[in-house]
């Protein structure tokens, strides 16, 4: 009632170089949808990052014109007819991109998520940092005591397919050892990054004793007023 409904689709697309791509797709639809665009996130072990995301567009594309009214199974058929086609235009594009400034980009974004726990941390540790690496995000995945941060930076659109991924993948196990989905998680902060922020190099995994060692390492990257308006309630 709140988020709306994610769902991931597979679908196989032939034709393209003699061999099948197995396409993943996630669909995720706001409360609001068809009134509003659907998120999208595209995956296949067959094609590269940036033909993913060029996928992803073409598909944005098309839905636009479908405003208003149910799209995904429009979506689907188009790309199955048209994979080929987005393909043979990433290849051709894909030079010219190299050479656009990175102003025509959507800026650096960064991301303040708070969860509840971890039961199955070793796993879970790893998922976040394997999408972090997927998505090229940097940042930390931050432990103190029982509170648990992720800090992320990286494009919007990274940004966004990774807080899809975060709600719609079994990625702890419940109180019977099940595997289940992240239902604790809260967005804290959304933001673009600032001049005054630091931009962090890599994503590590840290765990803090005391809370000033936390907002220190808030205070190095230049997020003093981001700690200071999230950290403390949580530490109550």
């Amino acid at each position: 009632e709140t988020h709306g409904i994610s769902f991931r689709i597979q679908i196989n697309v032939k034709e393209l170089l003699d061999k099948d791509v197995l396409l993943k797709l996630l669909f995720h639809l706001p409360v609001s949808y068809p009134s509003a665009l659907p998120d999208i996130s595209v995956n296949s072990d067959q094609l590269t990052r940036a033909q993913c995301m060029d996928v992803k567009e073409k598909l944005l594309e098309q839905a636009k014109k479908h405003l208003s009214e149910p799209m995904v199974h429009d979506l689907i058929l188009w790309i199955q007819q048209h994979l080929k086609d987005v393909i043979k235009q990433s290849a051709t594009v894909c030079n010219e991109k190299t050479t656009l400034s990175k102003g025509t980009e959507d800026g650096i974004w960064m991301l303040l998520l708070h969860l509840d726990h971890m039961r199955a941390k070793a796993k879970y540790v790893k998922t976040v940092e394997k999408w972090a690496s997927n998505l090229r995000l940097t940042g930390r995945l931050m432990f103190m005591g029982k509170i648990i941060l992720i800090l992320l930076q990286g494009d919007r659109s990274s940004i966004k397919e990774y807080l899809i991924l975060q709600k719609t993948s079994k990625v702890d196990v419940d109180s019977s050892g099940k595997k289940c989905k992240e239902k604790m998680m809260r967005v804290l902060c959304e933001t673009e990054v600032q001049s005054q922020h630091k931009r962090f190099q890599t994503f590590e995994v840290k765990e803090y004793s005391t809370p000033e060692e936390l907002q220190k390492e808030f205070e190095t990257a230049g997020l003093t007023t981001l700690f200071s308006e999230f950290v403390p309630p949580l530490l109550k």
